[in-house]
This record gives C-alpha cells, structure tokens and sequence, in this order.
C-alpha cells in the first residue's frame, strides 16, 4: 500500500475538543482553509485538522480507500491514478493544499456529479470526534455494508456542524479508457437545457455538459468504440476540453471579484434568469449566475420548483448564503445536531445562522 503519510493526531483533538466542550467555549475545524470561505462566516477558535493525515487501507482491488481527514487531495488523487482509478465525483480543489475532510464536508462536486453521483453516494464510513470529544464511528470499510443506518453520509456538506471528522471510507471507480469534448451551438440556457435533457434519454456515455455563451459542451467518457460510435452519432465539434477549468472556476465565465451564485433546480426547469451571464451544468441541475442578482426574487421563484439558490461567494455579508430551510427541516437538522454536538461548539452558525 502506498502511504501519503503517517500522522495520527487524534488524541490531541480529542482532548481540544473536551477542553472546549468543558468551558462552553466554540471552534472552527479548518484543514488547509481552501474551503473556508464556502458557508456563513464565523469566529470561533481554530482547531487545525491537517496533520491528521495518512492511508489507512487502500486495495486497488477492492475499489474502496480509507483515508484520515487531513490528507492531501492531490496526493489522494495521484496515488488512485497511478492504479488508473479516481473520485467518481471529481470534487474540485479551490486551493493545492485541499484536504479530504474538507472535500467531504464542503460535498462539493465537479462536472462528472450528475452522471456518476455524488460525494454522499461514495461515502460508505466515517469516524468523528463529537462535541464530548469522543470518537465515533460509522459505516464501515466494504461496498456491501448494511450495519445499521448510513449515518456517515450525514457529514457530507455539513460543513463541520456535527464534528470533527477523522477518517473516511470511499469507494473508487477505473479511469475510462478514453474522453472526448464536443461542442454544439445552442443560443439559449432553454434551448440547451431541452438538448441535453433528450440527450438522456438515448444510451450516450455522457460524463459531462456545460453551457455558457451560446455554447455547449459535452463531455463523453467510456471505452474507444462507445466514445468513436457516440461521436459520430452527435456530430459536434471536438474541442481541448476545459472541465478542470470548470471545476476550479479558473474557466473564463468565472469572473474574479465579482458575486458568484449557485441554482440548484431539477434539471429540465427553464432559466429563471435569461438576462444574467451564466453557465448551466449538471443537463440544468446547477446554474452559476455571476454579477449582482436579486436572490430574494431567485429565491421565491427557486421555491415552488423544489430548488434552492446559494450566494456561494462575493455577495454582500447581510445576504444569507444557504436557501432558508423550511422550519420541519430547521428542526429536525438541530435536532441532529444536538445529538452529535450537545453542546453547540462545532462551526456554530456556518450552515444556517439558526443552527
């Protein structure tokens, strides 16, 4: 098994954590701060998570790695590669220091999320620090794991309200053996949303599809006689493909300094905004609008649809960045909560400012 590092520090948080619990003070867990600024902004002291690092059981064979908290994305990544496997979910960076646990608990996602799922449906165990400071663990280190309740994917985009998250059991996927990148023109985020959306329908090996500026790309993934035969059967355009632009928003549509928001809409929904710049991804599930938009207007029409709108970065500090969640979901997530967290010490306030 190859090693990214050795570095069990677990005792140490554990008895930081207690000392908190103990004088009613409230932390924030940081790994490498990459997705720091992803959620309401706190104050809190600092519980340093990074050197909890190291691989504690990887067998390429049985497609699952088990990793502590803080190890290095990058690292992660290269050591799947170099078994010509990867992250079915193809989490993004925003930063080369990224680590596991802040990639599991951001649950961020790139361009590969709505055809190959999500991080929470990769994650089959995880073991906490809860806000007593004692160790929990959930799930377990195999596919076929049906010990109780699937609590571990409860931590997925928590963003460190439930607690300290030290290592985390993931299933993997082989690398496909080829990709390539079309574009097509569509002059409309409808008129796109309606193509890909029917694209579905037909038995293509799409890993990806964004639109910006009056183009569409798509992505296809899978062996060379699927991805020759889809090719020829969409016609298109080949491109250099920008995905990891896309995932790192390094891509052009992302202006810097300027008000970034997230849609989440069930794919097939119209655009709700047709005179904002944005990039639609996931066939319509997520849209990014960049600039200043009204998100209380976005909001209410986001509601009725099943969506949510997130000010994901940028906007001013007065504007709640997560959709308000209905007061049943408010009560049951403090709910959860206090189960892991009794007594509200864990990144108070980062998900909602009620909870």
């Amino acid at each position: 098994m190859d090693a990214i590092a050795d570095v069990d520090i677990g005792a140490e948080l554990a008895t930081q954590v207690a000392a908190v619990a103990a004088a009613g003070g409230a932390v924030e867990i940081v790994g490498s701060g990459s997705k720091r600024f992803y959620g309401e902004p706190i104050e809190a002291l600092p519980i340093e998570v990074a050197a909890h690092s190291g691989v504690i059981d990887y067998d390429p064979a049985e497609l699952v790695i088990t990793l502590r908290a803080g190890c290095r994305l990058r690292e992660v990544e290269a050591l799947l590669a170099r078994n010509r496997q990867m992250f079915g979910f193809e989490p993004p960076y925003f930063g080369v220091d990224a680590t596991i646990g802040g990639m599991v608990a951001s649950g961020l996602a790139g361009p590969r999320r709505a055809f190959a799922g999500s991080i929470r449906d990769f994650v089959l165990g995880a073991k906490i620090l809860d806000g007593r400071g004692e160790t929990m663990q959930f799930g377990g280190r195999v596919i076929k794991n049906v010990a109780g309740f699937d609590v571990s994917r409860l931590l997925v985009g928590s963003l460190g309200t439930l607690g300290v998250i030290l290592e985390v059991s993931i299933r993997v996927i082989p690398m496909f053996e080829t990709e390539a990148t079309l574009v097509f023109r569509h002059d409309s985020a409808d008129e796109h949303i309606r193509w890909v959306n029917q694209l579905g329908s037909e038995p293509y090996p799409i890993s990806a599809s964004a639109w910006s500026g009056g183009l569409s790309h798509l992505r296809l993934s899978g062996s060379e006689q699927g991805v020759c035969h889809a090719t020829g059967q969409l016609g298109g355009d080949p491109v250099t493909p920008e995905w990891d632009a896309i995932r790192e928003q390094s891509h052009e549509f992302f202006v810097p300094d300027q008000p970034l928001t997230r849609i989440s809409l069930p794919s097939a929904c119209t655009d709700l905004s047709p005179q904002a710049p944005q990039m639609i991804e996931w066939g319509g599930a997520q849209r990014w609008l960049y600039g200043d938009v009204d998100i209380d207007s976005l909001r209410r029409q986001a509601d009725p649809l099943g969506g949510s709108v997130c000010a994901f970065r940028g906007h001013a500090s007065e504007i709640r960045v997560f959709h308000p969640p209905a007061p049943a979901l408010l009560k049951l997530q403090r709910g959860i909560k206090s189960s892991f967290d009794p007594a509200g010490i864990f990144n108070v306030g980062k998900l909602y400012p009620e909870l």
